[in-house]
């Protein structure tokens, strides 16, 4: 039995052989670095999202705004924007697509991810990375040449503290020989994927993550990636990848490619995810930032056309399975 299966974020989009469909905030279209992020308009379609039956809502860790890199995300702090949609969803999962374990502390760290995996009813499922934003390694005093190392420490830490009460550490970072974090995970830890390859061997990542968040590549790269990783390890441990999308009014409108992702009709769409899934893939999170179309009516669409063939899963289908 999958250790994660009674963790609700997880086991709604996680199963072996099955691959669900999860959405990337912001839920909007933009040009340039910032949207406009109107939250009256994105908890409605949060909500909706969730009603349609997504099965994660996902939001970035951008600390600060680089005018070269193109997209800042949902501008809000990841932990208090995940907090607030939290209050706001019952059943949806909550990911990072990822937090930065580089310049963030990992006992911080620890600390807010369990705080939103209890307030939310053990819906968090922790993407994270190291970063790879130039400007903000000098910006955090950080050695971008210690970036590696300082992700396994933050991995080690936040695992530790999570399970233990009054655990003793010792590394660069952290020297804990009398204090303890709560609140503890309900499960004593937490699904945590880890990002590209984060400074890290495939190997690396395949004994000590609990998943891989990948970018999107071709099918035949992408599959060959996951057989290998598979290989390593002797559990099943979820694979999900980015996928930006244009939805197009032509329903059979043949992919065009654009910016790690395609301009595409929704039959030739859940053609392709099918693709993903034989590929391996578990979880495909969609980022609408160059669309073309009124937002909603493509979150519509893409609930009621799309989602029927890849539905979040029920506690049911992993009796089933």
């Amino acid at each position: 039995m999958d250790r994660f299966a009674n963790h609700k974020g997880y086991s709604r989009m996680f199963q072996e052989n099955n691959l669900t469909l999860g959405l990337f905030f912001p839920l909007e279209s933009y040009e340039g670095s910032i949207p406009e992020m109107n939250m009256e308009k994105q908890l409605k379609l949060a909500k909706r999202a969730e009603e349609l039956n997504f099965a994660a809502l996902f939001v970035r860790d951008v600390p600060l705004h680089d005018p070269y890199f193109g997209d800042v995300g949902q501008i809000y702090d990841p932990w208090v924007f995940l907090g607030y949609m939290a209050a706001h969803t019952k059943t949806i999962a909550l990911g990072t697509a990822s937090i930065i374990l580089t310049s963030r502390h990992p006992l911080h760290v620890a600390k807010a991810a369990a705080s939103v995996d209890r307030l939310s009813g053990e819906r968090l499922v922790l993407g994270v990375a190291t970063g790879d934003r130039p400007i903000e390694f000098p910006a955090f005093a950080v050695d971008y040449e210690q970036r590696g190392s300082l992700f396994q420490e933050a991995l080690f830490v936040m695992k530790k503290v999570w399970k233990e009460t009054f655990p003793a550490i010792q590394s660069p970072r952290v020297d804990l020989a009398n204090g303890d974090l709560l609140p503890k995970p309900r499960l004593a830890d937490i699904p945590v994927l880890v990002t590209g390859h984060s400074s890290q061997s495939v190997e690396w990542i395949a004994q000590n993550s609990d998943g891989w968040l990948y970018y999107p590549r071709n099918l035949k790269f992408q599959a060959e990636l996951i057989h290998h990783w598979r290989s390593l390890t002797d559990q099943f441990k979820p694979f999900s990848q980015s996928l930006y999308i244009d939805l197009t009014e032509d329903p059979n409108h043949a992919p065009i490619p654009i910016h790690l992702g395609f301009r595409i009709g929704r039959n030739p769409l859940i053609e392709y995810i099918r693709s993903l899934k034989t590929a391996g893939v578990n979880h495909v999170i969609i980022n609408l930032k160059y669309g073309h179309r009124p937002v909603e009516e493509v979150i519509e669409e893409l609930g009621e056309e799309v989602l029927p063939h890849f539905p979040a899963l029920t506690g049911e289908q992993h009796c089933v399975s």
